[in-house]
């Protein structure tokens, strides 16, 4: 891999990682939904701005409008959807365990839409991750109820929403640069989001109070970070990435990501990491690792990309 391309990498899930401990802090001050209308408003608002010192036009062309319709759904409405609900029910530790599996997602998912193959070793980690998913949910929901299972299967769908947007988006990365893809994505979220969450104020006469939630300075940085960060930049990282290696090698630097959050939401939000949390992770982690490591793995073909899975990082 590229140095650039590793760095980009990287950066995309340290960024990605730590957005889980802001998402709880502004859980804090204003509703999910209001929560993510302000976070790609300003995430537009920064796109727009680059755009016009570029002094470019963006276009879409007609044969690929049904395509970024569907990726606008899977990324960010229902990727950042069903986080953000998501993490109203369960700790951000726990959220970043079950966030593990997206590599998983994206090994099936490739492998049908993009008739990559797959392994015998990497269909055994498949089962050790469906495996210690399901130890997690059961153990979790034993804790909190059915808050904690409902909250476990939000993160769950989003993993699978952004396990479909990296196989998808591929299809586009030959036909429009990375900052495209980000700007055109980013306006579907404000667009999206903002509808919703003023529609909902103005049903029930509280539109004067939209922007309260800025009055906490704690917001106000937090929201900065998820907006410019962890929306804007993690687009144009992952969009880069994706236009440079196949989706399931992407999708290997999301581990980095859930360690990250894991040792975030314990050190920051002093969150219980309990034995069972531990447990499920490793048997989710040791999927992950037959599923992205395996030595006797087949080549990858996709376009002009021939990569071997086994080759390193």
């Amino acid at each position: 891999m590229h140095p650039k391309t590793l760095i980009a990498a990287i950066s995309f899930s340290i960024i990605i990682g730590l957005s889980f401990l802001f998402v709880k802090w502004t859980l804090s001050t204003a509703s999910p939904l209001e929560t993510l209308a302000h976070r790609f408003t300003i995430a537009w608002v920064g796109a727009s701005l680059i755009l016009l010192f570029q002094k470019r036009r963006i276009r879409i062309q007609k044969q690929h409008l049904s395509l970024f319709l569907m990726i606008a759904l899977l990324y960010p409405v229902l990727f950042f959807g069903f986080q953000v609900y998501g993490l109203s029910y369960i700790s951000s530790s726990q959220a970043g365990i079950f966030q593990a599996i997206v590599p998983i997602f994206t090994l099936k998912l490739a492998s049908l839409l993009l008739k990559e193959s797959s392994t015998s070793k990497q269909k055994l980690g498949i089962a050790f991750s469906v495996v210690g998913v399901v130890y997690l949910m059961i153990n979790m929901n034993g804790e909190q109820g059915l808050t904690n299972f409902w909250g476990s299967l939000l993160i769950i769908f989003s993993s699978l929403s952004i396990a479909f947007y990296h196989v998808l988006v591929r299809k586009l990365t030959k036909h429009y640069t990375p900052f495209q893809l980000t700007y055109i994505i980013t306006l579907f979220g404000f667009v999206f989001f903002n509808a919703f969450s003023l529609g909902s104020r103005i049903l029930n006469g509280s539109v004067e109070s939209y922007f309260e939630s800025f009055a906490s300075r704690e917001f106000i940085l937090s929201i900065l970070y998820l907006s410019l960060l962890s929306s804007l930049l993690t687009s144009f990282l992952s969009n880069y990435v994706l236009a440079k290696i196949p989706a399931v090698q992407m999708s290997i630097f999301s581990n980095l990501a859930t360690l990250i959050t894991v040792l975030a939401g314990v050190v920051f939000l002093q969150e219980a990491f309990l034995l069972h949390h531990f447990i499920g992770a490793f048997l989710i982690l040791l999927g992950i690792y037959f599923v992205n490591f395996s030595r006797k793995s087949k080549q990858i073909k996709e376009g002009n990309v021939c990569l071997s899975k086994d080759s390193e990082i």
